[in-house]
This record gives structure tokens, C-alpha cells and sequence, in this order.
């Protein structure tokens, strides 16, 4: 079976479980650093895998564009063109719609774009979208999707999940007919509104897709409406398949999803916010230019195994990013990325546990920051 459930806390819908594919076991719940380009900024792949980083998230759009499919074609893979023997997740460029969309032109065809990089114009079908993953091999793949920007009416939220709808049906029909032993994700639409996200589910439910994603979320709803939204649908999910919240990545919104039953998770808060100074530690978020740490000779955080905490001071870090060292982004990224890994690992284990809710408990009670 691709996905395998091996715990639950009963008090809530947190659950642990196995996805297993032809690269490899994930061990869930599960962060998935973002390597957009087949690269997670500032890490080496054997710096991710020391990390415990189990599986990447790449993006299809920015892959298809540089290098091209012709280039990762010679190397069999993206496994094998960005040296990771790991499972590999694409994204399918239904973010860039909603993230470029001054240069996307939306219709049931598909997406016709224009490069951000070059201005060239080029035309994405949903099927276009599942024959380039094929050639990328990823092992997870995401359908083209499409949803409004928020805040967005609800003609909009309802014409973007009917096109999510459409475009998924081809995406599977496209897939299974060329299949290479990987696995097809849908991503449940609707925007701010609870019918339509049940419309959603129940449509793409009948596909009968190997995952199931909630996606347009974390696009600037604030708390409330993100709740409002993830509690009830959560658990809708199909139980016998892996739950993926796509780009949703401060800690305490993975606790509340987790605890609603979502196994999955991505976002680019950990590799980006490292490259800016901001750090996550057991104690909350630190600011490492703060004035008050040019004396620290302590660790960024004691409670941390990663190299950057072992061998390095809260003073040499704020020096290095004061200087604009580039190894200022190489050991705060090694941190933040083995911050986020050894939580999910923690996550997984009180879950198993059955003290899921006592874990979440005590991690919001010390986590505060600057």
C-alpha cells in the first residue's frame, strides 16, 4: 500500500503512518524542505539528508522553464540530475497562476504564461503538466490547479474549484495512461467557503487519487478563517491515504493541522527565513542581527543536536550575517531545516505515544521568541 497508518492519539485526529515509495519510506507526519529549483537554498543534498530531511518538494513551472525537460532528461531523473536518492514531491505550477498572475492567462485549456525570466510565452495543460513530471520522475506528483486570490468572491472560489475539478479529471486520466510507478496528488479548492471545499472533496474523491491536498491556504487569511476552513475538512480526507496541507510551515499551524488529522506538510519559511536572520528555536523565533547577542558565546539553541549548534556561538552567527558571510545562510539554513526535521520526528513520536496533546501543550508554553 502507498500509505500505511502506524499510530494515532485518540484524544484528537493526530496520526502517524508510513508512505512508501519506489525511493524510499517517509515516516509521517512529514515536513518537506522546499528545492523549488531541484536545490533547497544553501544546503548540499548530503547536508538535507544529514539533516533527516526524508523527501524535497521541486516545482514543475520553475524546472520546465530552467533547465528544461530536454536537460534532466539525460540524466534519467531529477533524482538523478540533482544527486538525491530520496523521494521527491513536484508541485505543478498551480501557485504560480495565483503567485504570477499578471503574466498568466487562465482558461479550461489550461495556463498560458509568460517567463518571469525571459518573457517568452508558453501554454501548460493539465496534461502537459503530468507528461513533464513523468520526465522529472517525481515520486509524489500535484495536478494543475487553480484558485483566486485572496480575498476573492465567491463566484471567483467557486469558478476556480469547478477549473481544479475539470483539470483534475484529465491530469488522471493523463497519468494513468503513462504511469511510471509514482503516485498523483489532488488538491481540494473552494477558497473561504465550506461547500465549496465539499464540493471539491467529494468531486476529486470519486478520481480516486493516490493523495489528497488542501491547497489555497496561508495566502493571507488571518487565524480564524484558516481554522474555519482546516478542522472540518481535515478529517474528511480519505483515511486510507496521505493528507497533504501544501504551504503551510510556522510550527504552530503544523500542530493544529496535524492535530486535525493532516500528514504532510511544505513551505519555504525555514530555508528563507534562515537566509534573513530569523531563527527557530525551542524558545521561539530569534532574530540573530539583535544587538543583544554580539556577546553570546551560547548556542543558538541548547536543546539542538544540529552542526550549527554544536560548534558554533550566537555571536559568530549575528557576526557572519552582519558581514553578509555567505556562511551565514549555509549554518542558519542547516539549523532551521533540523529544527523543522526534529520537530516533525517529535511529533511523530508523541503521537505514538499517545501524548500528542500534552507535546503541543508544552512547545507553544516555551515557544515565544525575541
Amino acid at each position: 500500500m502507498f500509505f500505511t497508518q502506524t499510530g494515532r492519539d485518540e484524544r484528537c485526529q493526530a496520526r502517524s503512518g508510513r508512505i512508501e515509495t519506489k525511493k524510499g519510506v517517509i515516516e509521517t507526519p512529514i515536513f518537506m524542505p522546499v528545492g523549488t529549483a531541484g536545490t533547497v537554498k544553501a544546503l548540499t543534498p548530503k547536508q538535507l539528508g544529514e539533516a533527516g530531511a526524508q523527501v524535497i518538494l521541486a516545482n514543475t513551472y520553475h524546472l520546465f522553464l530552467r533547465p528544461g525537460t530536454d536537460v534532466v532528461r539525460q540524466f534519467a531523473s531529477l533524482h538523478g540530475f540533482m544527486a538525491w536518492d530520496k523521494p521527491i514531491l513536484t508541485d505543478s505550477g498551480g501557485f504560480q497562476i495565483f503567485s504570477l498572475r499578471a503574466n498568466a492567462k487562465v482558461d479550461e485549456q489550461g495556463v498560458r504564461f509568460k517567463s518571469h525570466l525571459d518573457g517568452s510565452s508558453f501554454f501548460l495543460s493539465p496534461e502537459a503538466v503530468v507528461d513533464i513530471q513523468n520526465i522529472l520522475d517525481s515520486d509524489m506528483q500535484m495536478v494543475l490547479d487553480h484558485f483566486a486570490p485572496y480575498p476573492a468572491s465567491r463566484a471567483q472560489d467557486e469558478k476556480a474549484q469547478g477549473l481544479t475539478s475539470q483539470w483534475a479529471a484529465r491530469a488522471r486520466e493523463q497519468f494513468l495512461k503513462t504511469n511510471r510507478h509514482n503516485f498523483q496528488f489532488a488538491i481540494i479548492q473552494g477558497g473561504l467557503h465550506v461547500d465549496l471545499r465539499e464540493k471539491s472533496l467529494q468531486e476529486l474523491g470519486a478520481m480516486d487519487f493516490d493523495g489528497y491536498a488542501i491547497g489555497g491556504l496561508s495566502v493571507g487569511e488571518n487565524q480564524q478563517e484558516f481554522m474555519r476552513i482546516l478542522q472540518p475538512l481535515a478529517p474528511c480526507l480519505p483515511a486510507d491515504k496521505p493528507r497533504y496541507l501544501m504551504g503551510s510551515g510556522m510550527p504552530e499551524d503544523i500542530l493544529l493541522a496535524v492535530e486535525n488529522g493532516m500528514d504532510m506538510f511544505d513551505c519555504v519559511l525555514p530555508s528563507r527565513n534562515a537566509r534573513n536572520g530569523t531563527l527557530f528555536t525551542s524558545h521561539g523565533q530569534v532574530k540573530i542581527k539583535n544587538e543583544k547577542y554580539k556577546f553570546s558565546d551560547q548556542p543558538l539553541d541548547d536543546s539542538c543536536s544540529c552542526y550549527t549548534c554544536r560548534n558554533f556561538s550566537r555571536a559568530y552567527l549575528r557576526h557572519l550575517f552582519m558581514s553578509r558571510e555567505i556562511l551565514a545562510s549555509i549554518l542558519n539554513t542547516i539549523h532551521n531545516i533540523h529544527f523543522y526535521l526534529d520537530f516533525m520526528t517529535k511529533i511523530r513520536y508523541a503521537i505514538q505515544s499517545h501524548k500528542f496533546i500534552e507535546f503541543k501543550e508544552d512547545f507553544l508554553a516555551l515557544y515565544k521568541g525575541d
